[in-house]
């Protein structure tokens, strides 16, 4: 087992050492705004090259100490040995997974919005399942979740969109955009029967000041309206919610999460720029069938993946072929090894 990673590329060692002697100099705070950035830059440069670093240590003394055994013949420590090699062969794999992930934004948090599909009440219900996987998932992370959007229907939910702030979330989670399936026997149906729902997931980056998108005022729709749901007297009673319209793509961009319409345009405007720099990332990139998987219908064919309750049990993704039994698992957010597999999938196909 060999560490490769930013830790054998020399340039990435040279890039820290270079950013390290600017953060030393004199005057470096002078420019507090370009200080930040280059500290922020050095702390994620940092982030991918001393775990490598750490762990190419950490195997050099297992190695030694294996060879230290095998010279004496000692087998008492064979059990330790394997112990710590199985370890560090799971660390190894882990911060494979990150060098998977050096697109622009990758690091950085990200939107999630949920659609309910084709199926009714049934859909609507697939739909609040499908975003609590999501937000489990979150949450067994230790990411931050923010809820800013969400539209109630009968049985659970037509749409929500929640904010995930968390190293990688939208690294981890961008291959989820699309159609998701589910077929089980109806809570619904007094007669028990088989029922096939659809809801779609869109992951797309919350952007940092370094990422610029021009938003001309004319193109641009404004629309305020009452807020639903939780919140009290207050949040009902007045237009705080905002729903800003792009006009020559119609991105939509909505928030209704705080009383103060101040802070829900705030919160809108940077859901917007963040679906907009997808967009123009797509068009630019020109794979929009790869990634506008919410354009598609939400309906039988477009699906990514199928979750299976009933004749029996199965989560199946038809990009990858990866598939689990464990259904509930993977409904109670265990879903790292379908995204493992499709950041995988993504880095063999591209090579």
């Amino acid at each position: 087992m060999k560490p490769g990673g930013v830790f054998e590329d020399a340039a990435f060692a040279r890039r820290i050492e270079g950013l390290e002697r600017k953060a030393a100099a004199p005057d470096f705070w002078n420019d507090p705004g370009g200080a930040e950035k280059l500290m922020a830059e050095l702390k994620t440069l940092k982030s991918r090259y001393e775990p490598w670093k750490t762990l190419r240590l950490e195997i050099d003394d297992a190695q030694t100490l294996y060879e230290l055994a095998g010279a004496a013949e000692d087998e008492s420590e064979a059990a330790e040995i394997e112990t710590a090699l199985k370890a560090l062969a799971s660390r190894y794999e882990k911060q494979n997974i990150l060098e998977l992930m050096s697109g622009e934004v990758d690091q950085n948090g990200c939107f999630l919005t949920i659609h309910a599909g084709a199926g009714g009440t049934e859909a609507c219900d697939w739909s609040q399942m499908l975003y609590r996987m999501y937000l489990r998932w979150a949450e067994r992370r230790g990411f931050a979740i923010e809820e800013l959007d969400r539209l109630e229907a009968e049985g659970g939910m037509k749409s929500a969109t929640a904010k995930i702030e968390g190293d990688y979330a939208y690294g981890y989670l961008k291959g989820e955009s699309g159609v998701h399936r589910l077929v089980r026997i109806s809570p619904f149906d007094a007669n028990a029967r088989r029922h096939t729902s659809f809801a779609s997931a869109y992951i797309f980056p919350v952007l940092d000041d370094s990422i610029e998108v021009e938003i001309k005022p004319e193109d641009l729709r404004v629309d305020t309206y009452r807020s639903g749901g939780a919140g009290g007297q207050h949040i009902n009673k007045t237009d705080s919610a905002v729903r800003f319209t792009h006009l020559p793509t119609g991105i939509v961009a909505a928030c209704q999460n705080e009383r103060s319409q101040i802070k829900n345009r705030a919160i809108a405007m940077s859901m917007l720029k963040a679906r907009l720099y997808a967009h123009y990332r797509q068009e630019k990139e020109k794979e929009n069938e790869k990634f506008a998987q919410e354009k598609k219908d939400i309906s039988w064919g477009n699906q990514i993946r199928s979750y299976v309750f009933q004749p029996y049990t199965l989560v199946k993704d038809y990009r990858t072929k990866a598939e689990i039994g464990n259904i509930q698992g993977v409904m109670d957010g265990d879903i790292d090894y379908f995204i493992e597999e499709y950041l995988r999938f993504v880095w063999n196909n591209a090579r």
